[in-house]
């Protein structure tokens, strides 16, 4: 290695580390809580999720004790970590309970607004020995078989556990990129039983042709037209396909519960779920709602395996309904546009619109 690239290594592992470190990286200047606010909210969730990539790093890093940096992540709001969730393929950290210890149980306010338990995913480690399985659960997510793996069994299994034991209310669910992913099926795998729980997904994934990329307006808006024309159409062609009667019944079931997504448009990763919500809306503000409404419960190369007689899976992507904050402000790379350190920024510029099926 010559002298130039040991630097730019050097300066990456420094860089790293400050990242992961809660007293150079995490938001300090939320010192005081307030659960009514949305940026609150959304910075503790984001943090929470941060805290289980660095859990992970820690294991991998063999940092215990007081040389371990993930507890201030959730130290700082006054969260406990319950149980770290553990990939049994890899013994990796993918995901934790975190449980709200109350400084003021008689504030019954603040007890409403906040929640007693998240439960947080991690997305994609790129450094040490969770890769090579974190690189698999994406093949599945592209796959529709993420609810198929382990990893996700273990989620859910935890999830209903706690809410078997507490309730549903004032539990949340947190996810970021490939974590999200996790974190919204294990929210719809819940709604499709009735029980709504709030959910900050940051990056969600968005598995389809990147239409949002297109620069011109005409071309993008009339390949989403096309779209929507030609998977109406098969998916009213299959109406008398019992598979999909139960997607249809299945998609407006869910319609009740409304995840938060928080997308960056220079994130390809996630951000073609502007232009889907978006789309909706102005086809129905058009006259073609109705067109629009039987498309965006079916994906058109689910319809086309379908039709083969091949099975096909439900895209994680398709949702009914949800809180849509949009991060305006310019990203220097697709790394800053990606990353969970953006979510607790305090001087965010943010869109948020809310779609309703």
């Amino acid at each position: 290695m010559d002298r130039d690239s040991g630097e730019q290594l050097r300066r990456e592992m420094v860089m790293a580390s400050e990242r992961e470190n809660f007293e150079l990286s995490g938001p300090l200047h939320l010192s005081s809580m307030d659960w009514k606010s949305t940026d609150y909210r959304r910075s503790v969730a984001a943090c929470l999720v941060q805290g289980v990539y660095i859990l992970e790093r820690d294991r991998q890093e063999k940092r215990q004790g007081s040389e371990a940096l993930a507890p201030p992540w959730w130290n700082f709001f006054h969260f406990q970590l319950r149980t770290p969730l553990v990939d049994e393929a890899d013994s990796s950290t993918f995901g934790a309970i975190y449980e709200l210890k109350h400084p003021m149980p008689h504030d019954k306010s603040s007890v409403n607004d906040s929640p007693r338990y998240v439960i947080a995913f991690r997305g994609t480690l790129t450094k040490g020995d969770a890769f090579s399985r974190d690189l698999q659960l994406n093949v599945h997510l592209v796959r529709n078989d993420l609810h198929q793996t382990s990893r996700f069994e273990i989620a859910i299994q935890a999830v209903r556990s706690i809410v078997a034991t507490y309730g549903s209310s004032n539990i949340w669910l947190a996810g970021h990129s490939l974590g999200s992913a996790l974190a919204l099926l294990v929210g719809k795998s819940m709604a499709k039983t009735g029980v709504l729980l709030e959910a900050f997904l940051f990056n969600p994934p968005f598995v389809s042709a990147p239409i949002e990329r297109i620069k011109d307006k005409k071309v993008k808006h009339g390949l989403r037209i096309a779209s929507s024309v030609v998977t109406a159409g098969l998916a009213f062609a299959m109406k008398n396909s019992h598979r999909k009667n139960q997607t249809g019944d299945t998609f407006v079931a869910l319609s009740e519960w409304m995840p938060c997504l928080f997308v960056n448009p220079a994130d390809h990763v996630c951000s073609e779920y502007i232009g889907y919500f978006e789309h909706r809306k102005n086809m129905d503000e058009i006259g073609v709602g109705l067109i629009e409404k039987l498309a965006t419960q079916h994906s058109l190369g689910g319809l086309v395996m379908t039709a083969m007689g091949k099975e096909a899976e439900e895209p994680l992507h398709l949702i009914p309904t949800a809180k849509l904050t949009v991060n305006l402000s310019p990203s220097q790379e697709f790394k800053e546009a990606h990353g969970i350190h953006q979510w607790w920024r305090s001087d965010l510029l943010l869109e948020l619109k809310t779609y309703k099926y």
